[in-house]
């Protein structure tokens, strides 16, 4: 059964899905890619009977208030098994570092020319923050393409890198 809330961040309100015993999706509201089968209205409160959803936002939180640097949540992003490789390698990515797309493609084993490929696979993580696409950049460290959009990947990068991100900075 899926289940879903919205919670609040200082990047904008989220909303987290799980199915399962799983998470499957945690989304800043607006952003691209965002669900279109959202379940009714959705009370940011409404966490007792899904503790999954309770655990993952009180995780999120802790992230942004720079407690958490690694997320411990069963995961289970819907996605082809290319998209899971990427996904994968988006995950062993530390806190506070980046790579480029092309070294994912290296990584991965791929050919340079597969860096597209695996932005696109970047591009539709269905789990932002938790799986860090955030921290792909371009080839030559310029921020290139999060479906956050840009200010909130700067933001996300800028937490990591032990600046405090402020209620309210880079809303969509």
């Amino acid at each position: 059964m899926l289940r879903q809330s919205r919670m609040h961040s200082p990047l904008g309100e989220m909303l987290l899905r799980a199915e399962g015993d799983a998470l499957t999706g945690v989304y800043f509201v607006g952003q691209r890619h965002y669900p279109n089968d959202i379940l009714g209205d959705i009370d940011d409160a409404a966490t007792g009977d899904a503790p999954l959803l309770a655990e993952a936002g009180a995780q999120v939180d802790a992230y942004f208030a720079g407690r958490l640097e690694r997320f411990s949540l069963p995961l289970a992003p819907s996605g082809s098994d290319f998209q899971q490789r990427v996904w994968q390698a988006l995950a062993a990515i530390p806190y506070g570092e980046r790579a480029t797309y092309g070294e994912l493609a290296h990584r991965l084993g791929l050919a340079p020319g597969a860096a597209r490929a695996v932005g696109t696979a970047v591009g539709r993580n269905p789990l932002t923050i938790v799986v860090p696409c955030h921290r792909v950049v371009g080839s030559k460290g310029a921020l290139t393409g999060y479906a956050g959009g840009l200010e909130r990947k700067r933001a996300l990068l800028d937490l990591e890198a032990g600046q405090r991100v402020e209620p309210g900075v880079a809303q969509a």
